[in-house]
Parts: C-alpha cells; sequence; structure tokens
C-alpha cells in the first residue's frame, strides 16, 4: 500500500505542477488561436445556414439541431482548460512513474527530462506526423479510424524506444526502430477533403504552439517526476542511473 500511496502521490504533484505550466501555456498561445479558428467555423456555418434556409424556404419543421455545448470565453474557458491540463498530467504521470519504476525508477532531473521527452516522443512527436492538431472548423477523418490508429502509432513507438534504449541487442534495436516507423508507412486516416475556411498559415501557428507546448509540458513532468521521486521513494527502492 505504501509503493502504490507514494507513486500516485509522486504522480499527481507532478501532474498538478506539468498542467498549471501547462493551462499558462495554452491561455497565452493556443486559446487566441482557437477563438481565431472559432470566427472562421461560424462565418461558414452562417454561409452554410444561409445556403439551405434558400435551399428549403418554405419547408415545414426545418431544423438545424442544437448546437454543440462550448465554454464561455474568459473565466469559464479558463478553468476548464486547467481541468483538463491538471487532469491530463495526473494521468500521464502515473504511466511515466509507473513506466520508469519497471526500468529501475528516476533518479533525478536530469534522467527526468530524458523521461520526459520520451513521453513527448511517444504521446505527441510521433501521432502528429500523421494527425497534427486540428483547429475548429478543420475536416477530420472518421473519429474511430483517427483514434485506432493514434493508440497504434503511441504502442509502437513506446515498445520501439523500450527496445532501443533498454536493451544491448542491436537486432532489438532495429526491430525496435522499424516498429516506430511501421504506424507511419501503413499512413494515419485522412478526410475525404481538406477544404477549409481555415488560413494555413493559422493552422501552422497553432501545430507549431500546440507541439512546444507539449514539448514543455513533458520536460517540467519528468523533471518534476524526477525531484520528488528521491523524497517519496520509501518502498520504491533505489533508481537505476544507467539511463542519466
Amino acid at each position: 500500500m505504501t509503493i502504490f500511496r507514494n507513486v500516485v502521490f509522486v504522480a499527481a504533484l507532478a501532474g498538478l505542477l506539468a498542467g498549471l505550466v501547462m493551462t499558462a501555456m495554452q491561455t497565452a498561445f493556443t486559446v487566441p488561436l482557437i477563438l481565431e479558428a472559432e470566427a472562421y467555423e461560424g462565418a461558414g456555418e452562417e454561409e452554410t445556414a444561409a445556403a439551405e434556409e434558400g435551399h428549403d424556404h418554405g419547408a415545414a419543421g426545418h431544423s438545424h439541431g442544437d448546437e454543440a455545448w462550448m465554454p464561455a470565453d474568459g473565466l469559464e474557458r479558463t478553468f476548464y482548460t486547467a481541468l483538463a491540463a491538471i487532469v491530463t498530467g495526473i494521468g500521464f504521470a502515473l504511466l511515466l512513474v509507473v513506466a520508469s519504476e519497471f526500468a529501475g525508477g528516476i533518479a533525478g532531473w536530469r534522467q527526468g527530462l530524458f523521461w520526459g521527452f520520451a513521453g513527448f516522443s511517444v504521446f505527441t512527436l510521433a501521432p502528429g506526423l500523421g494527425l497534427p492538431p486540428e483547429l475548429p472548423g478543420m475536416p477530420a477523418a472518421d473519429l474511430f479510424a483517427r483514434q485506432a490508429w493514434w493508440i497504434g502509432v503511441v504502442i509502437a513507438t513506446a515498445g520501439g524506444l523500450a527496445l532501443i534504449a533498454l536493451t544491448r541487442s542491436a537486432v532489438l534495436a532495429v526491430l525496435g526502430a522499424a516498429l516506430i516507423v511501421l504506424p507511419h508507412v501503413i499512413g494515419a486516416p485522412q478526410p475525404e477533403s481538406h477544404d477549409t475556411l481555415v488560413p494555413a498559415d493559422l493552422h501552422h501557428s497553432f501545430v507549431v504552439a500546440v507541439t512546444m507546448i507539449n514539448l514543455v509540458f513533458w520536460l517540467v513532468l519528468g523533471a518534476a517526476v524526477g525531484v520528488l521521486r528521491p523524497r517519496f521513494a520509501q518502498g520504491l527502492g533505489e533508481p537505476q542511473s544507467s539511463l542519466a
């Protein structure tokens, strides 16, 4: 029970810190881009609604359906952004702590940066090569297909990195590299059309911002776990130094 409690405590503190850092960066860099994209999305919906009304003018019972709920701009949006970031941070911190303990534990903040970059590579960098972050109003492929491909990329990348970093076999290292490349050879699911009112430069700025924010998030998360673990290491054993 002590081991479980300490793992959860380290993950909760590290996830809270990383989540707050992510919230601040999202508020400063990605939220303005999302708001700008929502303006383009709204303009497109108005054009579509006007065209449909012109085509179906006089039809009885015509309805465009209810709009999906969205948080109001300002404090409400910031609150939900922070809540999502903190929950995400704690969840990823649990995965990071458990995975690193199987490899001997994180020895300090420098080794934590290594693990953080590995997490960034698995959950952001590799999936983003095929499915870059999307803004509101952009077309997307089938949700189930995207989720299945994303999960496959994460599993393949994590397994490939483990074979490369945690083994001393050249054959296994080559197998790991092939495993990392395989999902990208298969290819990510794509929408039927890429037409959108969202400008390409806006989407590019959003992809760069999301990628850099996630990089900082994962580095903070890994370093925080490395700093906190020695303080709550009862029952976890002495960390390995081979990955420092």
